[in-house]
């Protein structure tokens, strides 16, 4: 499979194999399972008191969830980051049925969430939302380096177009850069069957050395192996990430590490900012991450990563420092 999406030699190929697996790569053609998951917003009535609390609900295929729900809001959008509650359901008849083990229940239909209490009261309702990163689209400013604007991947090698003006993961720049600022937007795809490392894995390599992870975690935790973490290093402060097939965004400030000769006496620093939320803070990069390039001197390539999967990206530029 990784020489296929390798190659990407016909998308026709990729789309129709792709459907066959349960791997959607547009929202239109993401089925009754992808209407339903997404984030949800409003407020719920907990113990006589009207509380703001965000909904994620993630596809697990087979027309089952998982539902996280979060007082106070969505991660990155008034959650506290600390209390929050699971559920499971299912999607029967076009009504998505959850039910949590503390016997409150939830029903989704028509993009809207009700909350009902064990003894069948209402409790509030909540309303499907999409959040869109403040940096989306972003314009290169004067000076900036211009990666990928959809016209052609000629500044990658391995460089391929899919769905005709996006750029597909597998490549790496033409260029080496220092410390530098990089913006850069990615999709993963809609994979409802997919589990952990196997959903829409890609990764951003900084410098070809530090990868900050790219993969659908919508939901989870918020580990260093998932979406925002630098792998093997440091976890987000939060898991900022989007439903899949959603537009999402890194917007990252990194200083090179110094070196006298081959010896290095200063580590690289990194800030992230994941759909405009910073997930890492001037963090210290004291190693590189496995996968592709060994730390050295001198500046490097920008990698993104290939994994087997059809991960997209667009709108890709570089500021030098």
């Amino acid at each position: 499979m990784k020489s296929l999406y390798r190659s990407l030699a016909c998308l026709v190929m990729l789309s129709s194999s792709a459907a066959a697996q349960d791997i959607f790569l547009k929202p239109e053609e993401a089925g009754p399972e992808f209407a339903v998951q997404g984030e949800y917003t409003g407020t719920v009535d907990i113990d006589g008191q009207k509380v703001p609390v965000g909904l994620q609900v993630i596809a697990l295929g087979d027309s089952k969830f998982d539902a996280v729900a979060y007082p106070g809001g969505l991660p990155g959008a008034g959650w506290l980051g600390t209390d929050k509650h699971r559920a499971s359901g299912t999607l029967k008849d076009g009504v998505a049925k959850f039910e949590s083990g503390d016997g409150i229940t939830a029903e989704i239909r028509n993009g809207e969430a009700t909350v009902k209490s064990a003894s069948g009261s209402s409790l509030g309702a909540l309303k499907k939302t999409e959040r869109v990163s403040p940096t989306l689209g972003a314009k290169p400013p004067a000076g900036a380096v211009v990666l990928f604007d959809g016209k052609s991947a000629d500044n990658f090698n391995g460089g391929k177009l899919m769905l005709g003006d996006l750029l597909a993961a597998d490549c790496e720049t033409k260029e080496k850069f220092g410390s530098h600022t990089l913006h850069i937007e990615f999709r993963t795809p809609f994979k409802p069957k997919g589990r952990g490392q196997d959903r829409g894995n890609s990764g951003v390599y900084v410098q070809g050395r530090y990868e900050c992870q790219v993969l659908d975690s919508f939901g989870l935790e918020g580990e260093n192996n998932e979406c925002g973490g630098i792998y093997s290093i440091a976890r987000p402060a939060v898991n900022a990430c989007f439903p899949p097939l959603s537009w999402q965004t890194y917007d990252i400030d990194f200083t090179a590490a110094q070196y006298e000769g081959d010896r290095k006496v200063k580590n690289s620093r990194v800030t992230i900012r994941h759909n405009g939320i910073v997930i890492h803070d001037n963090l210290e990069l004291p190693k590189g991450t496995p996968g592709k390039n060994p730390e050295g001197p001198g500046p490097d390539v920008i990698y993104l990563q290939g994994h087997g999967n059809p991960v997209a990206y667009r709108n890709i530029w570089v500021v030098r420092k």
